[in-house]
């Protein structure tokens, strides 16, 4: 599970000289197990509307026929990705009526935006962001191609549940704070500071099996785990590597119950929390912890990805293989 703070505005190939099979794929044997919280910034491919409010007791948004989750494209057919070049066009198209652009559900549409003046202001009456930032954990570093994997799951958008179209992004640095416990039916969090000045990688991709990018800093001379193959993984004992406090990645014991094997599957682990310290601290799986990494003796297997909201010391996994393989496609 991914824990996000939503940033609100008011206005808002390579050439081959061999034959070789198309399936063929480059992760290494052995690779890195992460463990530590990272911040992640996503910068969507257009500017989300999040929300609206009324001016002078018109709602634009209503008036417009646009909703929360519709992405703006294009304004006065000018490509947009940024809310500073949303408002630059208000400020300079003398006008009071934009022409606006927009996808839902993976469809182009188009309609017209009122503007209205307040307080000698043209506003939009809509609430929008161009950017998610949040918490996660990251899942592994592959030592050779340097692609990093982080979340196992996909960042979407809360209103529609569709994965955000992404053009960049990156992790960074985060230290833990806190911890707000998870009770039945309420997932609790990771309380984190974000070192968004501390970046770590840049992100090229977000994925239902993870947010996958190219790491870009120093990597640090840890233990390599080997990948493990579907076969190879156990019901029985296992730990998840996880930071619950400051930047110290700890080591929990959980029992996994079930192992999915179906490749295409995003469930494929189902396991529960047995480490009491763990249980005492957090309750079971908290938000923030999306992305650990599933360690079963020298293999690492998978990565958290979900929680049983209705109990908390039971959740799920995604394989690391198919994270791997994602992040070559």
């Amino acid at each position: 599970m991914f824990l996000k703070f939503l940033k609100k505005q008011f206005l808002l190939s390579f050439l081959a000289v061999f034959i070789i099979p198309l399936n063929v794929l480059a992760y290494s044997d052995y690779i890195i197990a992460g463990g530590n919280t990272v911040g992640i910034k996503l910068d969507t491919d257009g500017i989300i509307i999040v929300g609206s409010y009324e001016i002078d007791g018109h709602n634009t948004m209503i008036d417009s026929g646009l909703k929360n989750g519709d992405i703006i494209k294009n304004i006065n057919n000018k490509k947009v990705s940024t809310i500073d070049e949303m408002v630059n066009i208000i400020n300079t198209c003398n006008c009071t009526k934009l022409s606006i652009s927009y996808v839902r559900d993976n469809q182009n549409k188009t309609t017209q935006l009122e503007l209205y003046e307040d307080k000698g202001v043209l506003k939009t009456g809509l609430y929008v962001k161009d950017s998610i930032s949040g918490v996660g954990t990251l899942t592994y570093i592959d030592p050779n191609t340097k692609l990093f994997g982080v979340l196992g799951h996909e960042i979407a958008d809360a209103e529609t549940g569709e994965i955000i179209k992404i053009t960049s992004g990156t992790i960074f640095d985060s230290e833990i704070t806190s911890i707000t416990r998870s009770s039945n039916g309420d997932p609790g969090e990771k309380n984190a500071i974000l070192y968004n000045n501390k970046v770590r990688g840049t992100i090229f991709e977000n994925t239902n099996k993870g947010i996958f990018g190219n790491y870009t800093s120093t990597i640090q001379n840890k233990k390599l785990y080997k990948v493990a193959k579907v076969d190879e993984i156990k019901t029985g004992k296992a730990t998840i590597l996880t930071v619950v406090d400051g930047q110290k990645i700890e080591k929990f014991d959980i029992n996994i119950m079930s192992v999915n094997k179906t490749k295409d599957k995003l469930k494929n682990i189902e396991f529960e929390i047995t480490d009491e310290k763990l249980l005492e601290k957090t309750n079971g799986i908290v938000q923030g912890m999306s992305g650990s990494p599933i360690i079963q003796g020298d293999y690492i297997i998978g990565a958290v990805t979900h929680v049983v909201v209705e109990n908390p010391h039971k959740g799920y996994g995604i394989l690391i293989t198919n994270m791997l393989e994602e992040a070559e496609n």
